[in-house]
């Protein structure tokens, strides 16, 4: 394991949206899709891997959360998401509901 996805790795946490609403006023969320790793899109995005990461904008992987979807989870403040930051962003992955 690289020393960078080692980092990313001890980063790795989770937190309820309400945690994450600041980080979304200032348009620093990525909304990573589910079928992703989170720890290869920041080890991607702190890597500058260029190929990758426009890849997975391009087949709409990893977004902005949309207005209609920043709706929904002001809706229940207790949504919970996978989480990493990679600074300036804040990589987020929906939790299911159980």
């Amino acid at each position: 394991m690289s020393d960078l996805r080692a980092e990313l790795t001890e980063i790795l946490d989770e937190a309820e949206w309400e945690w994450l609403i600041p980080h979304v006023q200032r348009d620093a969320v990525i909304l990573v899709a589910s079928e992703l790793n989170l720890l290869d899109v920041g080890e991607a995005i702190a890597s500058d891997h260029i190929p990758s990461v426009q890849q997975w904008i391009d087949e709409q992987l990893i977004t902005k959360p949309s207005p209609v979807q920043v709706g929904e989870w002001n809706g229940d403040r207790t949504k919970r998401f996978h989480t990493l930051i990679v600074q300036p962003y804040v990589l987020v992955q929906e939790i299911a509901a159980a």
